[in-house]
C-alpha cells in the first residue's frame, strides 16, 4: 500500500499562509485531496490484485476482431448442455437422480494461463484502463503544485513569508487595539458634532502645512493625562509598535515597486485552467475504454495450442465508477479556476482603497496601495477583512506620529524636562530641545518655562496644551517645520511675543507665523531667492499688526518691498548678510518711524545714502562691510537722535573732522580697522559714553580725551601706544579701560583717581612694575584687572592682599 502520508510533504504549507487562500482555494485543495485518493486507492488496487484473467477461445482468429467472446460463451454453454443430455438417463417416475456437469478442458497448466494473462494485458488491455490511476495521481500532483507553487518560488515566497510574518504582528500589536479603540470611542462622541465641527474647520484657515491631502475631518488628539492607564502602552510594547511601522514602510516600498505576486498567481491559475480543459477532454474521450471483457489475440499455438482468448478485466467496473467521480471532482475543480479567473479580471487587482476603513475607523489619512500590496490585501480580505483593517494602521501617519508621542512621553517626563532649563542672556528661562523625533506633551506641563527652542525637531507638532505654558513669550524654530493646531494658534496668536525662524529653504517658513498678532520680534535665519518675488512667505509680513523687531539674516541682494508694509511700526530692522551685496536700499526711506538700523556683511562701500533720511534713527550698525571712507558722515546730522554709531570691522583709514556734527553720539565703534590717527575734533562729541578704538593703528591719543567727562567704555587694545596723556584720567566716569596689547612701558600712577574702575585690561604691553595708586580704584577687583601674574607680583603686599581679600 502508498499511504496518503506519503504525499503529505507536497500539500504541507506553513500554517500561517492560510490568510492568502481564499474560499476557492481552500475547496480546490480540498478536492486535490480527494482526487489523490482516487489515484491512491486504484493504484493500491493495481499493484494488490490480479489486473486480468484470460481463458482460451475454442475458435481460432487471426486477429482481434473476429473474436466474439459472447458466442463463444453461449456455445460453450450449448455444448455443455448436449454432453449433459447423453450422458445423464432421463428421469423416471419414481425416481431423480443427480445429473453430474463438466466443462471444456483446455489441457493448460498454471504457467501458461499467468503467461497469456500476461500477455493478453500488455497487448489487449487499452492503455487507459491499465494506466488510469496513475494518471489520476500525476494530474493531482501537478495540480497541487500549480496550487501552491507561489509558496515555494524564491521570489514569492520571500515576500509572502515578509508579509504574512509583518501582518500577524500588527493584527495582535496592543497599539492596533489602542489606536482603534480611541478613534472608535472619539467617534462615538463627537459623531453629534461633526457636521457642525467640519464646518467651522473648513472655514478657518489651514495653519498646518503640510498634512496629508487625504485627511479631510481632523483626528482628534488624546491627551495624555485622559489616557486610562487600562489602555496605557509600555515602554517596550512602544518601541515594537514603532519597529512595525518601520517594517511596513520598507515593505510597503519594496512590494509596491513590481507585481510579482500577482502575475505568478494568474500565471498559475491560467495553467490549472488549461490542464483542467486537457484532462477532461481525454478523460470523457477515453472512460468508455475501460471494459470488462477484453478479447485478445496472441500467436501462442506452438506454446498453448490456441491463438484467441477472453479476458477479464477484474477491476473494469470498480475503475469505470472511480473515473466518473473522477470527473465529476475534476468539474468542481475546474469551476473554482475559472471562478478564480473570474475574480481576477472582474476588478483591478492591484489597486487596494482603504476608503472603507477610513471611514469606519475616522483615521482619514491611510493611503491607497498598488500593485502586490494591494493583491495580497485582497487576498487577505477573502479571508478576513479585519486583519487589512487592523493592518492599516500601521500605514497611517496619523497613528504612527501618536505612537512617537507616546514615546517621546515616556522616554521625556517633566521632570526631566526641568533638568534642561536654561536662562538665556535676556534673562528668560529656556528649554532647548535637540534632535528630538518630535515634540513630548510632557514639554507643556513645564509651566515656568518663558522661552522654547527647537532645533531639528521633525514633525513638531503643538497641541492645545500650549495653553498651559502662560509664561511662554518667546519661540524658536531651527530647521524645525512645526505644525500647529487651530486651539493652539488661538492661544500663540495672543502670547507669543518673540519668534526666531532658522530655515534652509524658504518653503520651510511656517505660514502660521503670520498669524501672530501679538508678535513683536520676528528674526528669520536662511537661504533666500534672489528672485524677491520666488519669496512669497515675505509677502505675509504686512498681516503682522504689532511688528517692531525684524531681523534677516540671509543672503539678499535688495531689500524686499514688503518690508515697507510694515514700516508704520518697524522699530529696528537688521540685515546680516553672508557676503551677498546689498544693491538696493531705497526701501530703507520708507522705514520713517525705525530706531536700530543693522547692516552686517553688506559688502557695502560707503554709507547708504537712504540712511540720511531716517530721523527717528537712534542706532546705526555697519559691522564686516567693506567701508573705506566716511566723508558723508556728516549727513548723518540730520539723524538727530543718532546716539549709537557702529563702524566696526570695516577698512576704515581716517576719521573726518567733521565727525564733531555728531552732538548727540553716545557710542562710537571703529575698532578693528585701519584708523591711523584721531583727529582731536571728535572729543567734541563729548556726550560719549562709549568709545572702542581697539585694534587700529593708533601711535598716539590725543589730549583733548579728557573733554569726555560722561565717558564710561573706552577701548584702545591692540594699537600701537607707547604712552598716555595724563588728560586721560581726568575722565572719572570711567568704568572700563582697556589698553592690552599696546607698546605701553608704563602706567601713570594718577590711574588711582579713576574710583570707578570696574575693569582694567593692561595685559600684552611692555610694563615692568604696577603703580601702587592702582590700589585706590575702589571698585576694581582682582577678577577685573587683567595683567600678567608677573607683574601682578610687583605690587606691594599690602595692595595685592586688598586685591586677593576682594
Amino acid at each position: 500500500m502508498i499511504p496518503v502520508a506519503e504525499f503529505k510533504q507536497f500539500t504541507e504549507q506553513q500554517p500561517a499562509f492560510k490568510v492568502l487562500k481564499p474560499w476557492w482555494d481552500v475547496l480546490a485543495e480540498y478536492i486535490t485531496y480527494a482526487m489523490l485518493m482516487i489515484g491512491v486507492f486504484g493504484c493500491t488496487l493495481q499493484v494488490t490484485q490480479d489486473k486480468i484473467i484470460c481463458l482460451p477461445n475454442h475458435t481460432s482468429a487471426d486477429v482481434v476482431s473476429q473474436i466474439t467472446c459472447q458466442e463463444f460463451t453461449q456455445q460453450s454453454s450449448a455444448s455443455n448442455d448436449s454432453d449433459l443430455e447423453t450422458t445423464v438417463p432421463p428421469p423416471t417416475a419414481t425416481s431423480s437422480p443427480p445429473r453430474e456437469m463438466s466443462g471444456l478442458r483446455n489441457n493448460l497448466d498454471l504457467q501458461q494461463y499467468s503467461f497469456i494473462n500476461q500477455m493478453c494485458y500488455e497487448t489487449a488491455l487499452h492503455w487507459y484502463a491499465k494506466y488510469f490511476p496513475y494518471l489520476v495521481v500525476i494530474h493531482t500532483l501537478i495540480f497541487i503544485i500549480c496550487g501552491n507553487f507561489w509558496f515555494k518560488f524564491p521570489g514569492t515566497s520571500s515576500k509572502i513569508e515578509h508579509f504574512i510574518s509583518i501582518l500577524g504582528k500588527c493584527f495582535d500589536s496592543p497599539w492596533t487595539t489602542r489606536a482603534l479603540s480611541e478613534v472608535s470611542g472619539e467617534s462615538s462622541q463627537e459623531k453629534p458634532n461633526q457636521e457642525r465641527s467640519i464646518d467651522r474647520e473648513l472655514s478657518k484657515p489651514n495653519f498646518e502645512e503640510g498634512s496629508p491631502a487625504t485627511a479631510d475631518l481632523p483626528i482628534p488628539e488624546k491627551l495624555v493625562a485622559e489616557t486610562s492607564s487600562a489602555s496605557a502602552l509600555d515602554k517596550k510594547e512602544g518601541e515594537q509598535a514603532k519597529a512595525l511601522f518601520e517594517k511596513v514602510k520598507k515593505f510597503r516600498h519594496h512590494v509596491e515597486e513590481g507585481d510579482l505576486l500577482y502575475s505568478m498567481y494568474m500565471r498559475q491559475t491560467v495553467l490549472k485552467v488549461c490542464k483542467f480543459v486537457l484532462i477532461t477532454i481525454y478523460n470523457a474521450v477515453l472512460v468508455g475504454k475501460i471494459h470488462f471483457i477484453v478479447p485478445c489475440s496472441v500467436h501462442t499455438e506452438d506454446m498453448t495450442g490456441y491463438n484467441s482468448f477472453c479476458c477479464n478485466h477484474t477491476k473494469a467496473h470498480l475503475f469505470s465508477k472511480l473515473a466518473i467521480s473522477y470527473l465529476c471532482f475534476l468539474g468542481v475543480y475546474g469551476l473554482t479556476c475559472f471562478y478564480t479567473l473570474y475574480w481576477l479580471f472582474r476588478r483591478p487587482l492591484k489597486e487596494y482603497s482603504f476608503r472603507s476603513v477610513r471611514e469606519e475607523t475616522g483615521i482619514g489619512d491611510i493611503p491607497d496601495v498598488k500593485n502586490d500590496f494591494a493583491f495580497v490585501l485582497h487576498l487577505v480580505d477573502q479571508y478576513d477583512s479585519l486583519y487589512s483593517k487592523r493592518f492599516a494602521v500601521f500605514l497611517s501617519e496619523v497613528s504612527e506620529s501618536r505612537l512617537r508621542q507616546l514615546n517621546l512621553n515616556h522616554e521625556w517626563p517633566a521632570d526631566k524636562l526641568r533638568q534642561k532649563l536654561q536662562h538665556t542672556p535676556e534673562g528668560r528661562l529656556e528649554l532647548h530641545l535637540f534632535k528630538l523625533p518630535g515634540l513630548p506633551d510632557t514639554v507643556f506641563e513645564v509651566a515656568e518655562m518663558e522661552s522654547l527652542k527647537l532645533e531639528m525637531v521633525n514633525e513638531a507638532l503643538i497641541p492645545p496644551l500650549v495653553s498651559k505654558l502662560v509664561r511662554l513669550e518667546e519661540l524658536s524654530l531651527l530647521n524645525c517645520t512645526a505644525k500647529v493646531q487651530h486651539a493652539s494658534m488661538a492661544y500663540l496668536r495672543d502670547h507669543l511675543r518673540i519668534l526666531q525662524v532658522k530655515f534652509d529653504d524658504i518653503k520651510e517658513i511656517p505660514l502660521w507665523i503670520f498669524g501672530l498678532r501679538a508678535l513683536e520680534e520676528l528674526h528669520l535665519f536662511g537661504w533666500l531667492s534672489q528672485d524677491l518675488s520666488k519669496n512669497p512667505a515675505l509677502e505675509s509680513l504686512r498681516e503682522l499688526k504689532s511688528l517692531k523687531v525684524l531681523t534677516i539674516k540671509s543672503n539678499l541682494s535688495k531689500i524686499p518691498a514688503t518690508v515697507a508694509d510694515v514700516a508704520g511700526h518697524l522699530q529696528k530692522f537688521s540685515i546680516h548678510n553672508d557676503g551677498t551685496k546689498l544693491l538696493t536700499l531705497n526701501a530703507l526711506k520708507r522705514l520713517v518711524l525705525v530706531k536700530e538700523l543693522e547692516l552686517v556683511r553688506c559688502e557695502l562701500e560707503r554709507i547708504p545714502h537712504a540712511v540720511f533720511s531716517l530721523t527717528n534713527l537712534q542706532v546705526l550698525d555697519l559691522k564686516e562691510n567693506t567701508l573705506h571712507t566716511i566723508e558723508e558722515i556728516i549727513s548723518l546730522q540730520h539723524c538727530r537722535k543718532l546716539s549709537v554709531l557702529r563702524l566696526w570691522h570695516n577698512q576704515i583709514a581716517y576719521i573726518p573732522d567733521h565727525i564733531r556734527k555728531l552732538k548727540g553720539l553716545e557710542e562710537l565703534s571703529l575698532n578693528r580697522n585701519k584708523i591711523l590717527v584721531i583727529p582731536s575734533q571728535l572729543f567734541l562729541c563729548n556726550k560719549l559714553r562709549h568709545l572702542d578704538l581697539s585694534f587700529n593703528e593708533i601711535r598716539e591719543l590725543p589730549p583733548e580725551i579728557g573733554v569726555l567727562q560722561l565717558l564710561q567704555y573706552l577701548g584702545l587694545s591692540g594699537n600701537f601706544l607707547e604712552d598716555l596723556p595724563t588728560e586721560l584720567f581726568f575722565c572719572q566716569k570711567l568704568k572700563t579701560l582697556k589698553l592690552g596689547q599696546n607698546r605701553l612701558a608704563s602706567l601713570s600712577p594718577k590711574v588711582g583717581s579713576l574710583v570707578c574702575l570696574v575693569k582694567l585690561e593692561l595685559k600684552g604691553n611692555r610694563m615692568d612694575m604696577l603703580p601702587p595708586e592702582i590700589g585706590n580704584c575702589l571698585s576694581l577687583k582682582r577678577s577685573g584687572l587683567n595683567v600678567e601674574s608677573l607683574l601682578f607680583d610687583t605690587l606691594p603686599v599690602d595692595v595685592r592682599d586688598k586685591f586677593k581679600e576682594d
